[in-house]
């Protein structure tokens, strides 16, 4: 994990300046740590921070980098971070049952028309044969781990074909990649900005996509202790309010795509230094610009999509049967759709 720190340069012009840009003075120079993976779907919070979202808000926000969502889980029921942005897992829902965690917000969305998770299959299964999804039967399927977002696409995906698949927990994004590209796992789905670029680079083949299967899936969340979530309602609204306004500039520039092209550039860049950031510009801004998928307006929640992954963890044993919805999900925070 990685951490760092962005400090108010405004600061530096004197106090009179500063003061119009922040949240509620009771937030003044409030210290928050948001969990993130290195991914375009968490932009809205590096555009957010790039651009003194947070600290128009009076919060003082420090990045904590992981490699798989049920880590930041487990990192915001234990406080090692506050807010966090990523799947809905059965260690969330676990956390959320223990009084722990909360999801107070929708973050990443499938929507028709916009490119989305991609379906892919090794190169070695390809030529043997698997060219389509309906060919995943006895196909080995990678996750990070059993209840991980993975499990539950390919879950949904085999459902939906009549097919049996054999689950391969691999920890790490990073370990998977390498596992598709050796053959050693026949078939997996990821989010655009990776699956395009082990695509175009011949790494994998593509065989289908997700939204196929899942239309309108709530890809991400937006999630805190329940104790911020309760407690904490001020600070917890600033993060959002700084959240959402990094939500609409990505969308602007990447979804939309209603800025000129200088700003589109702009923001490529901005997500650059967080993703791919070991990459050349130039190569790394296909990859980005090819990732750009809908973060929800102003945080809605997708109730639907909640209660169906929510159900489907029940069905595997996964989670308790006494859990609900609103064991998971504060309903007061944004709108639900």
């Amino acid at each position: 994990m990685t951490n760092f720190t962005r400090r108010a340069a405004l600061g530096m012009a004197g106090g009179a300046a500063v003061l119009p840009l922040l949240g509620s003075p009771a937030l003044a120079n409030t210290k928050l740590t948001v969990g993130a993976l290195r991914f375009t779907s968490h932009a809205a919070s590096f555009v957010a921070y790039e651009r003194g979202y947070f600290t128009d808000e009076g919060l003082d926000v420090e990045f904590k980098f992981f490699e798989a969502a049920q880590p930041m889980a487990v990192a915001i029921a234990s406080q090692d971070a506050d807010f966090g942005v990523t799947s809905i897992t059965g260690g969330l829902i676990s956390l959320a049952e223990k009084g722990a965690a909360k999801v107070i917000a929708g973050a990443l969305s499938e929507e028709k028309g916009i490119d989305g998770q991609m379906i892919l299959a090794s190169n070695a299964a390809y030529d043997a044969g698997l060219t389509a999804p309906a060919a995943l039967d006895g196909k080995s399927f990678a996750v990070t781990q059993p209840g991980s977002s993975f499990h539950y696409m390919g879950a949904k995906i085999a459902e939906a074909e009549g097919v049996s698949l054999s689950y391969k927990p691999l920890q790490k994004v990073g370990a998977i990649i390498g596992a598709m590209k050796s053959g050693q796992v026949d078939a997996w789905t990821i989010v655009p900005h990776i699956g395009k670029a082990l695509t175009g680079g011949g790494a994998v083949k593509q065989i289908g996509m997700v939204a196929d299967y899942l239309p309108g899936y709530q890809v991400t969340t937006v999630f805190t202790s329940a104790k911020n979530a309760s407690e904490d309602r001020a600070k917890t609204e600033a993060f959002l309010r700084a959240f959402s306004r990094g939500a609409d500039d990505f969308n602007a520039a990447l979804v939309d795509k209603t800025v000129d092209a200088a700003q589109q550039e702009e923001m490529v860049k901005l997500i650059h230094k967080y993703v791919y950031e070991d990459q050349p510009f130039e190569k790394a801004s296909t990859s980005i610009i090819n990732g750009a998928m809908r973060i929800n307006k102003d945080g809605a929640l997708n109730m639907g999509s909640v209660n169906d992954q929510v159900d489907w963890f029940k069905s595997e044993g996964l989670i308790k049967d006494s859990i609900t919805v609103d064991t998971l999900v504060d309903t007061s925070y944004v709108e639900l759709t």
